[in-house]
């Protein structure tokens, strides 16, 4: 059986579905993971952000690909594909409108390349990001859609998942985080509000998958990605409190043909 998960750039593979990638992998399940973009608007060394004196986006790629690589060993993950466009950035970046850029990029011609990779890897499983990228990341809803366009043109069925958190779970992390950042200020109303529409209430969510067992890859996961480590504040909470937070995945199915009964703790339900 196969599980592939379509990300945005690399380390979106640990943050989501490092869990499931260790644990599937650990269970036999060959984990096929595809990285949209070379992660080129990331940080730079000292923290360099695009646009600043010493951020070299190719440079940046360069070192994220080697990170890529150490954190795919770190979860077990069977093949590793990249479509290789260039890094979009935020939403409402000037790198938005770069030509090669992925937000730039045709999604028939995304879709194409990526149906091609499944009809090569024949996945049981699909994994993406929902229609708005999670939290509205333009590589991200670009990976979304040119998934779910790779399916149309295929004749596969897999399971399809799209990652969420749940909102019970939003809120812990928001404790946690002023726990750990007491001096933290507090987030004006509008972004306050847009965080709270963040993932999906808990009773939307179909799929709970335990993976605590395997969080401490997840988090080392993660750590491969040490350019970014600025940006991943999740590295901060320590590995017990990763695991504490982190632990359980969660996906709304989205595509079946099982017919296994919802809630489910397993993305291989009903086909196993």
């Amino acid at each position: 059986m196969t599980l592939m998960a379509v990300h945005a750039h690399p380390d979106d593979e640990a943050t989501g579905t490092g869990g499931i990638l260790a644990q599937y992998a650990a269970e036999g399940i060959r984990t096929v993971l595809v990285t949209c973009t070379d992660g080129g608007c990331g940080d730079g060394p000292g923290g360099a952000k695009p646009g600043d004196p010493g951020h070299d986006p190719a440079a940046v790629a360069s070192m994220r690909r080697q990170e890529l690589n150490e954190s795919c060993d770190v979860l077990k993950i069977s093949d590793l594909e990249l479509l290789d466009y260039a890094d979009s950035g935020m939403m409402g970046w000037p790198s938005n409108d770069a030509p090669g850029s992925f937000w730039q990029a045709p999604v028939e011609e995304g879709a194409a390349r990526l149906a091609e990779l499944m009809r090569h890897y024949r996945p049981d499983v699909v994994v993406t990001y929902d229609e708005n990228g999670f939290y509205g990341h333009p590589d991200h809803i670009q990976a979304h859609r040119i998934t779910m366009a790779a399916l149309e043109l295929t004749e596969l069925t897999p399971k399809v998942y799209w990652t969420t958190m749940p909102r019970s779970g939003m809120q812990r992390f928001g404790e946690i985080m002023r726990e750990l950042h007491p001096d933290m200020p507090e987030p004006d109303p509008a972004e306050a509000a847009a965080m709270a529409e963040i993932g999906l209430p808990d009773d939307e969510i179909t799929t709970w998958v335990d993976t605590t067992a395997f969080s401490s890859q997840k988090f080392d996961a993660l750590a491969a990605h040490a350019s970014q480590g600025e940006n991943i504040f999740f590295l901060k909470m320590g590995k017990q409190r990763f695991g504490e937070l982190m632990g359980v995945e969660t996906f709304v199915r989205v595509k079946d043909a099982t017919g296994a009964a919802v809630p489910e703790n397993d993305l291989f339900a009903g086909l196993r």
